[in-house]
């Protein structure tokens, strides 16, 4: 099942960070998912799967936001990770 979410935004935005309208939409997905991993609110596994990259390319996405690959790491979560690796 998926949802979906509607976020309005004034157009020069998107210009402003120099992004078509798609690209704005994936840097505000992409930037949301990176932003719960840090806050420990999921796991790469389930972020990589949502934008639909390797949780290895997820993680190298994590460089460009400055965010740590430990992220708000919690021990009870690593078998979560391995099954959605």
């Amino acid at each position: 099942m998926k949802g979906m979410i509607k976020i309005e935004y004034p157009e020069y935005l998107a210009h402003t960070l120099r992004l078509s309208g798609k690209d704005f939409e994936y840097e505000m997905k992409s930037s949301s998912l990176v932003k719960l991993f840090e806050m420990g609110k999921v796991s790469s596994g389930v972020a990589a799967s949502v934008l639909g990259l390797s949780r290895v390319d997820f993680l190298e996405l994590l460089a460009k936001y400055k965010v740590s690959i430990f992220g708000a790491f919690d021990p009870n979560e690593l078998e979560e990770d391995i099954t959605n690796a």
